[in-house]
């Protein structure tokens, strides 16, 4: 998940928040039943995802953090994706 990470800094540098560190754990959940077969009532792939951040930024106001995680939330790419799924489409050639 480093592009969340490269999300909240950039948002935080253009909000001129000055940011100690951040930090971004990710985790994930999922049963494997789907992925190796044994289930076909199991879906493929993660059933939940969970992102969670550390920031240290003494200077910040309350109302600044409340923006920023707003903001990041909103303008990153990967969680955007995750949100709101594109259509995908599969190309295979010389099959």
């Amino acid at each position: 998940m480093h592009h969340v990470l490269k999300s909240c800094q950039m948002v935080a540098a253009s909000m001129g928040i000055p940011i100690e560190t951040i930090e971004v754990m990710v985790e994930g959940f999922l049963d494997l039943r789907g992925s190796l077969a044994m289930s076909e009532t199991v879906p493929v792939g993660f059933q939940r995802l969970h992102l969670r951040f550390k920031i240290t930024a003494p200077e910040a106001t309350p109302t600044q953090l409340r923006e920023l995680r707003e903001k990041t939330e909103r303008y990153c790419v990967i969680s955007q994706t995750l949100l709101k799924p594109p259509s995908l489409q599969s190309e295979w050639i010389g099959v």
